[in-house]
């Protein structure tokens, strides 16, 4: 017979799932059959009370696990899942063959032996295997050597399909993509280098991640300057990065037809408007002094400023110049400076009416701004009801932000008077109302700021309501840099911006990226972005 306490015995399974030890019925004793059913009542408290605190923070729910599908399911099963007429759950949906759309590189018959007198022939069954090569394939080429009559030695060229390097386009690539899209850092590169039979140096692989790539930046740059002229809005977003050991940021601007970035160390209104340039450009003219004098700036200077116009490109040159007009206190410097820069992007043809949508930081409310609304709902996530009026008021008003939303929505799709102005009037109810929950309160003033960025749909029907996009374009950089931390050299974080800004823009317009790189380290460059977004501008 087992112990009266054995009962109490558990196992315990990280992370914190205690398992009772199973007691064959048996050799229970009557203060154990007692016992069972209150352990199993505590343990049903116990996960009410987990789900309970789990509601009030926010949390998604416990997930309601299927059973697996490779074992019969029960009746009670089968009721979830709303198949009662047989013991294994129906496939939804029509059937598609995984292999239907594959290229087909080798067939073989397979033929069937053993087969008797009199039977007759039925055609195939299609049975695909998958199956990749992986092995080297050097090439040695004899180059021709002559002398002249004049005594001179010319030797033939390497052929241009191999660009003059040791190592070929196609292993190139290989390298380009495992080290900027699949985030293998250059040590792991360098062993499966030498595991193969590959003769490379670490100084060889670096070279070949981060040097003569001058084509891939001035794509990267041309992707932004048409991407920007064939828009009528951008998203912007930033996020942390690292460069020579110090804290810097990398910040991304694109839509759904083209992702840019770049990593510097500041994140201020004027490094904000240098990355939308195409070229740095200093410029006074009516629109740099009209944003002078929205800001706020002296009219004194905007005069003198204005007196003395010219265009610069170098910042050093217009920091003297700022300093033989008198601008010296950093306010000032700082918003003539970022007025110079709107004059440099409105010369060559920038849009003052594009459309940006950001997170709510400073450094994007520029030009039409509008806010997004999944940061505006975010912050109600992290409140912590003291008790049940205040898990209801949260509630309550997280229901009127996501009925916005969803009006909102609709009228992106069908833009309606009457609906603007009760989308309108609800959102101004939203922001004053007074709620027993103080916390609440504060973020609900927080609305009444920016009210017209919140609402700027209802101006541009074509702006999005959220920001996700961009986060999701700065989501590699994150990956990376927690993999490999941060760049050392100046073209090795050109280059980490650079493939990061094609691998987004190959995924906007359904390239594979693989595809890409095989196409413009082979010299081929038949995969265009460029005259995809032209095609769109001329459409529009």
């Amino acid at each position: 017979m087992v112990d009266d306490l054995a009962i109490l015995e558990i196992m315990v399974i990280p992370p914190f799932k205690p398992k009772l030890l199973e007691i064959a019925e048996s050799e229970q004793t009557p203060l154990v059959r007692s016992l069972l059913p209150l352990i199993a009542e505590q343990q049903e408290q116990i996960q009410r009370l987990t789900d309970e605190v789990r509601r009030l923070k926010g949390g998604p729910p416990r997930p309601q696990l299927k059973p697996n599908t490779l074992e019969p399911a029960g009746e009670a099963n089968a009721e979830e899942s709303g198949v009662l007429d047989g013991p294994y759950p129906r496939r939804r949906g029509p059937h598609r063959a995984k292999t239907a759309e594959l290229v087909i590189h080798e067939t073989c018959s397979v033929p069937l032996v053993g087969v008797p007198d009199g039977s007759r022939f039925k055609g195939y069954r299609r049975y695909v295997v998958q199956e990749v090569e992986i092995r080297t394939h050097n090439t040695g080429y004899l180059l021709e050597q002559w002398q002249f009559p004049t005594g001179e030695w010319v030797t033939a060229p390497v052929p241009l399909a191999v660009h003059g390097g040791h190592y070929g386009p196609q292993w190139v690539s290989y390298l380009l993509h495992q080290y900027y899209h699949a985030h293998v850092t250059q040590p792991l590169l360098l062993a499966q280098m030498q595991d193969w039979g590959i003769e490379m140096s670490a100084g060889q692989l670096n070279h070949l991640l981060t040097e003569d790539h001058h084509l891939f930046h001035q794509e990267k740059a041309a992707i932004k300057a048409t991407g920007l002229a064939v828009s009528a809005y951008f998203q912007a977003d930033d996020t942390g990065t690292c460069h020579r050991g110090r804290s810097g940021y990398c910040t991304s601007i694109g839509n759904e037809w083209f992702a840019w970035l770049a990593s510097t160390d500041s994140k201020s209104r004027g490094n904000c408007l240098e990355r939308l340039q195409v070229e740095r450009r200093y410029e006074v003219n009516a629109e740099a002094l009209a944003y002078m004098a929205a800001r706020g700036w002296a009219a004194g200077h905007r005069e003198m400023l204005a007196a003395r116009p010219g265009v610069m490109t170098d910042p050093k040159d217009w920091a003297a110049h700022l300093r033989r007009n008198l601008v010296g206190r950093r306010r000032a410097v700082a918003l003539a400076t970022e007025g110079a820069l709107i004059g440099g992007l409105v010369a060559p043809g920038f849009n003052l009416e594009m459309g940006v949508l950001s997170d709510d930081a400073g450094q994007f409310a520029r030009f039409v701004h509008g806010l997004c609304w999944v940061h505006a709902e975010r912050p109600l996530q992290h409140l912590l009801p003291l008790n049940e009026s205040d898990r209801q008021a949260i509630a309550g008003v997280r229901e009127q932000i996501w009925g916005l939303y969803r009006d909102l929505k609709t009228y992106r799709q069908a833009p309606d008077p009457a609906a603007e102005a009760d989308i309108t009037r609800r959102f101004e109810a939203l922001y004053i109302t007074e709620t027993c929950c103080e916390p609440l309160n504060q973020v609900l003033r927080g609305f009444q700021h920016q009210p017209a960025e919140r609402l700027r749909v209802l101006d541009r029907p074509d702006l999005p309501l959220h920001n996700n996009r961009s986060e999701n374009d700065l989501r590699d950089r994150v990956k990376k840099r927690k993999i490999s931390a941060g760049t050392r050299s100046e073209v090795g974080r050109q280059c980490r911006d650079t493939f990061a800004s094609l691998k987004k823009t190959c995924r906007k317009h359904g390239l594979s990226f693989w595809e890409y790189l095989k196409d413009r380290v082979s010299g081929l460059n038949v995969i265009s972005f460029i005259d995809e977004m032209a095609v769109r501008h001329e459409y529009l």
